[in-house]
């Protein structure tokens, strides 16, 4: 069956992990994505460890790259304009992650590229966006958090701002925001017949995530501080350290729920108070205290029997071997190049019919890439294309 996305061809400038998660996310949707990566400046990912045993592939290269063809390409030689004019006569979307300038000095940018495609959607992911004065500063996704303001009040106020594990900045604002972009883009086009151009700045998305504390900011001018809302500590709502050093969530806000909680740690004198009782700072000193008393799994047992939105903070390898991620079949298996198959992160958008597919890992520079067969499907002869290999077309 074809996938949701079947019929889009989508040619991917990008590099390390917010463009490529967003076509990764494309392409287990149905999409035709052609990496277009530099010959002799590997993405950084590719020597990402671990490695697939037996293999040269990076295992997060794998992911990333997952259902997608790739070429090589040196896009500083002239050559490089006309290849990917032709690609883009037929590859209807363009996305890219280089600093803003940078296409336009390879003639590659929008405007460039819509004089070939009138209907081509072009999408930009970069820090701070298109315009304004820190457009061509570098970042990292820390730095992106950073300026949205999120960091100001996400952290203990002992030690300040929290780091997160994952790349907030680049995967929730970078990815799916120009995954939405591109998507939206593509219903309008399909109504009025023209591409446009799309700028996602993962710092403007940072800032939108404020959804709650900055909407209220904007009304009453206060800032949140750390542990000072319902969310970030202010509350009951929080992590609690366990007898055997591990952790348990409790996110009991409503009635039901923190009183089924107090009931069944013993403690229904607390239910008055609710989450957020006068004496904040003593009631959460003797739940903590309560927690020590149990192991983390011996407290799963307990709140298995009941409705508190209590959870066990897990692992990843625990997390992978968890009931719920096997029963959503949250990891699949892909077949590896010379034969066996590795496991990796399976699309999380669940469908009725065209469901996501998964057909090959990502390709390196290290295992090969298709860049003859794309030369070739462009039209171009065994000759030609030997040419260009010993002129440094492909590096």
């Amino acid at each position: 069956m074809p996938g949701t996305l079947e019929g889009l061809k989508v040619l991917d400038f990008t590099t390390l992990l917010p463009g490529p998660y967003a076509t990764m996310c494309l392409a287990d949707l149905g999409a035709d994505v052609l990496r277009v990566v530099s010959g002799s400046r590997p993405d950084l990912v590719e020597f990402f460890p671990p490695f697939i045993p037996g293999t040269k592939i990076s295992a997060a290269s794998a992911q990333l790259g997952r259902n997608k063809r790739c070429m090589t390409l040196n896009l500083k030689d002239p050559r490089a304009i006309e290849i990917v004019h032709r690609l883009v006569a037929d590859y209807d979307i363009v996305i890219e992650q280089f600093r803003p300038g940078v296409m336009a000095k390879f003639n590659l940018d929008y405007d460039s590229l819509k004089a070939v495609n009138p209907a081509v959607i072009y999408c930009s992911i970069t820090g701070y966006g298109q315009t304004g004065s820190m457009k061509s500063r570098a970042g990292h996704d820390m730095n992106y958090i950073s300026r949205s303001g999120l960091a100001s009040y996400t952290g203990k106020k002992e030690t300040g701002p929290s780091l997160v594990g994952m790349q907030i900045a680049d995967v929730a604002s970078g990815s799916y925001n120009a995954v939405i972009g591109i998507l939206a883009s593509v219903i309008h086009r399909n109504l009025t017949g023209t591409g446009q151009y799309i700028d996602i700045s993962m710092t403007d998305g940072m800032i939108a995530f404020n959804a709650m504390y900055g909407s209220g900011a904007l009304v009453d001018g206060k800032d949140p501080d750390f542990e000072s809302i319902l969310l970030n500590g202010g509350s009951l709502y929080d992590y609690y350290r366990t007898k055997d050093g591990r952790y348990i969530s409790f996110g009991g806000l409503e009635p039901q729920f923190y009183t089924n909680f107090f009931n069944t740690i013993n403690r229904p004198d607390l239910i008055p108070g609710g989450v957020l009782p006068k004496d904040l700072d003593k009631v959460k000193q003797e739940i903590s205290a309560i927690v020590l008393t149990k192991t983390r799994d011996e407290w799963v047992t307990i709140f298995n029997e009941t409705d508190a939105c209590v959870e066990p903070v897990l692992t990843l390898t625990e997390m992978f071997n968890d009931s719920l991620a096997k029963e959503r079949e949250m990891v699949v298996e892909l077949p590896l190049p010379g034969g066996g198959t590795v496991k990796q992160l399976a699309n999380p958008i669940k469908f009725s019919d065209a469901k996501p597919v998964y057909k090959s890992i990502g390709v390196t520079l290290a295992s090969g890439t298709q860049t003859k067969e794309v030369f070739s499907e462009l039209g171009y002869t065994e000759s030609e294309i030997e040419e260009f290999e010993k002129t440094g077309l492909f590096s």
